[in-house]
Formats: C-alpha cells, sequence, structure tokens
C-alpha cells in the first residue's frame, strides 16, 4: 500500500512539473551586414558565447555567408537570416539584457542593421 502510495504521488507530482514546463522560445533574425569581416572578427565569437551560456543554440541560418539560400515563398527576402531556439522566453530575455550583450551588440551594429522578433513554440500535445 505504501509502495502504491508513493507511486501514485509521484505520478501527481509529474504531472504538475510537466503542467508547468514553458515552451521554448525562437529568435529570428534579419540581418543586413555591411561589413562581413568586422562582423565576423568582433561580433560573431563573443556574440555565440554569451547566447550559448544562456541556453540558446543556432537552428537555421542562410543567406548571405551562410552558405544556403533564402527561398522566398511571399515577398522579397532578407539578405540573412538566423533562427536560434532557447530553453524559454524568459531564457531568451535574459541573453538579450544581459550587459555582456548589450555591449558586444553595440559593436555588432556598427557592422549590421539587425530586424529580430521572438515567439514562443507551439505546446506539445
Amino acid at each position: 500500500m505504501v509502495v502504491l502510495s508513493g507511486i501514485a504521488l509521484g505520478a501527481i507530482g509529474g504531472e504538475a512539473v510537466h503542467g508547468q514546463v514553458r515552451p521554448p522560445a525562437y529568435l529570428i533574425g534579419q540581418i543586413e551586414v555591411t561589413d562581413p569581416e568586422g562582423y565576423a572578427r568582433e561580433y560573431l565569437p563573443k556574440a555565440r558565447e554569451i547566447i550559448k551560456a544562456h541556453g540558446g543554440r543556432l537552428v537555421a541560418a542562410a543567406g548571405a555567408a551562410a552558405g544556403s539560400p533564402i527561398v522566398a515563398v511571399d515577398g522579397n527576402p532578407p539578405k540573412r537570416v538566423v533562427i536560434y531556439a532557447y530553453p524559454s522566453m524568459d531564457a531568451l530575455q535574459a541573453w538579450r539584457n544581459d550587459p555582456a550583450y548589450v555591449q558586444v551588440r553595440a559593436v555588432g551594429e556598427k557592422y549590421a542593421r539587425y530586424h529580430t522578433f521572438a515567439v514562443e513554440g507551439a505546446a506539445s500535445p
């Protein structure tokens, strides 16, 4: 009886934990790099380090310098697109507000123009 009670409580507790799981968040960036050498040398290595520290991982990159083309479905495609996944919107916002990233982003803005936005992933069934 004690064992069955423990199993039941574990199952209920597991459902409560799973019910609180936050969906992943995705950062979509349209980037126009004006100085590829400066961008690659001064911005990317530091930015990638900080992204990784916040749980971000590159999902897709296409366009200029990415090696794969952007396929236009409707309208004109941007010059470069990146998609990063984060464990949650909180993690994504913590990355974007990290003082180290704010500083490195100022460097990136010398070499590129950014249009970025974030969306939460669909809830799992």
